[in-house]
């Protein structure tokens, strides 16, 4: 059997490396919009169900990513949009990635992962932070085994926002920083879980790696040559295809998208009339986020083809 991030990898092949991000909260459509539904936490699901459908006939997307804490914040209805959204993804044949970046203790990770890679909110790959210990990865990697079904997990590595420096950039008392030591060990994590699958060409144990600083990006993707990557920070965190793109060498990776797509009405001059008139309907703001998800591939594929990657 194929594990996840083995079917995510070929994906990325298949239909480029994007990554769309779900992070669908209701602040991000338009009043119009809204107003059309029972509720906001409809909207959100008929706004990500009709993406989802389309990127599919499309094919300009290889996964979805999911942040759980948009739908947290809609209370138990905003679950079950979550819960239905993880379903959508499924059902259009894509791999997907829940992004919720647990990361705890024995019996407690062991609750975290059986939550999300069982059940309601079951889904193919989560995303995990390290920074209790790697004794916290545990019971999240052994999911990772084909007796356990192939789930896949991306551990914290190199973040997004400014405020990594705090941690992740700290020098060591044996040398080197936070971010070596916790890639030698997801090296080591990742080189284990590689072992049961031989005939895979990644391990299902990935790193999360952003792309907003250049001068991190060929050494991160030397450093680590078997990992596939999720890439955070294309688009509205200001990270650039070129960054992005060197990430993809060597066993590759997703670069996700979210608000710059899912916001992209907001700057679409071909609805400014209907913008500031209130009269966007839900296909208008879908078209947008098409246009953007196009665009979005387009400029990755071509940052590749640059780089001759």
């Amino acid at each position: 059997m194929k594990h996840v991030m083995q079917i995510l990898q070929e994906s990325a092949v298949e239909n480029g490396p994007l990554c769309v991000g779900l992070d669908t909260d209701p602040s991000y459509l338009p009043a119009s919009v809204l107003q059309a539904f029972d509720s906001p936490v409809e909207a959100v699901v008929a706004y990500n169900r009709e993406l989802i459908r389309h990127i599919a006939q499309e094919k300009t997307a290889a996964c979805f990513k999911v942040q759980i804490a948009y739908y947290e914040a809609m209370g138990i209805a905003g679950l079950k949009a979550f819960c239905d959204t993880l379903h959508l993804v499924k059902e259009y044949g894509f791999p997907v990635i829940s992004d919720i970046k647990r990361g705890d203790i024995s019996s407690t990770a062991d609750a975290y992962a059986r939550a999300h890679f069982s059940g309601d909110f079951e889904t193919d790959i989560i995303t995990v932070n390290p920074y209790m210990g790697f004794d916290t990865l545990t019971p999240f990697a052994q999911w990772c085994s084909p007796a356990k079904g192939g789930k896949g997990i991306f551990v914290l590595l190199r973040t997004s926002n400014p405020g990594m420096v705090d941690i992740e950039k700290q020098e060591l008392k044996q040398g080197g920083i936070v971010i070596d030591a916790v890639g030698k060990e997801l090296n080591r994590l990742a080189a284990e879980s590689r072992a049961q699958y031989a005939d895979e060409t990644c391990a299902p144990i990935g790193a999360v790696v952003g792309c907003t600083e250049e001068s991190d990006a060929r050494m991160l993707r030397d450093a680590h040559p078997d990992l596939f990557f999720l890439i955070p920070g294309y688009g509205a965190q200001g990270g650039a295809a070129r960054i992005a793109a060197t990430l993809l060498d060597k066993a590759g990776g997703v670069i996700n998208s979210s608000r710059g797509i899912l916001c992209a009405w907001k700057n679409d001059k071909r609805l400014e009339q209907s913008r500031e008139a209130g009269t966007l309907c839900l296909a208008d703001i879908i078209e947008s986020a098409l246009c953007a998800t196009r665009a979005a591939k387009a400029d990755l594929l071509n940052a590749k083809k640059e780089l001759g990657i």
